[in-house]
């Protein structure tokens, strides 16, 4: 284990639990709201809502036909949407595990989704380089709002009060003004596979396929700060900021965590967490504690 400083004291390090269940490669996780519970989807074509702290499995949701790529649950963790190589979107009943609702409209696989802060609104994200809107209160299973301005697949979809900020493989994080329809656009060069937001809203990480994090300011689009060391050159990975935003985690596809000193993006610790590919990171809303998933059939609960 290499920590080249004492800001790495601070860093969930020690693996918890090991949660087991899915047959074949996790290729998300996802803390709820309040970091109690997670998620986690895979090849395997289900969902698993898991107790990571106590590393109990509670529920598996099974209805997909392809593998399961993204998911995530509302606020109230009453419902939850998901997504995958099925071209559908899922609109699930946490509880009782039925499936509300199947918005249609991708005509390829379906790589991210999102509720909006309201959990009123599922947006999602696809190989046919589009992201598109449903209501979840509305019984059709069109798409509200359909945005087609990408040149290539849209890998990963993050949400604001008022915009949609997507990353694509063309090489731009796009962000689109809901409220006045306004779209912008940072080009960064390379195909980015995983968009997620600084805690405190000001700015963008995007994971880019030349093995390179990218933090950008959201409201300049200035390139803020490059994060390396890692190796992610063919596989979906994600990204994120701690809680307290002072360390950027990553995973790369040799099975090995990064952690990066936000401000010089020194690498500050990394560890082997997983046998393969790193596919998810999750961090917690409040706790030193980080989920990681992985091709290796595993979700990983990594506290301090």
């Amino acid at each position: 284990m290499a920590s080249s400083s004492s800001s790495a004291s601070g860093l969930p390090r020690k693996e918890a639990n090991v949660l087991k269940g899915h047959e074949g490669a996790v290729l998300a996780v996802r803390f709820n709201g309040d970091g109690n519970y997670c998620l986690s989807c895979g090849k395997d074509r289900t969902l698993r809502l898991w107790n990571p702290h106590r590393g109990i499995h509670i529920k598996t949701y099974k209805s997909h036909g392809r593998e399961v790529r993204d998911v995530h649950v509302t606020s109230d963790n009453a419902k939850l949407c998901s997504c995958g190589g099925d071209r559908q979107v899922f609109y699930w009943d946490v509880t009782t595990g039925r499936v509300i609702r199947k918005f249609r409209g991708h005509d390829s696989e379906v790589n991210s989704v999102k509720f909006n802060e309201y959990d009123s609104v599922v947006v999602s994200a696809g190989y046919d380089r589009s992201v598109r809107a449903f209501d979840c209160r509305s019984q059709s299973t069109e798409p509200i709002q359909i945005i087609d301005t990408f040149q290539d697949s849209v890998m990963s979809v993050y949400l604001t009060k008022t915009e949609i900020i997507a990353g694509s493989v063309d090489g731009t994080v796009r962000t689109f003004d809901i409220r006045i329809g306004r779209e912008l656009v940072d080009n960064l060069g390379q195909p980015v596979n995983c968009v997620s937001l600084s805690n405190d809203g000001n700015c963008v990480l995007a994971s880019c396929l030349d093995s390179t994090l990218r933090l950008l300011d959201r409201s300049t689009g200035e390139l803020l700060q490059e994060y390396k060391g890692h190796t992610c050159k063919s596989y979906k990975m994600d990204c994120c900021l701690t809680n307290t935003d002072a360390h950027v985690a990553g995973g790369s596809e040799d099975g090995f965590i990064f952690f990066w000193d936000l401000v010089d993006a020194s690498v500050v610790l990394r560890f082997q967490a997983h046998a393969s590919v790193v596919t998810s990171v999750s961090y917690h809303p409040k706790d030193c504690c980080m989920l990681t998933s992985s091709v290796d059939g595993t979700v990983r609960v990594w506290k301090q």
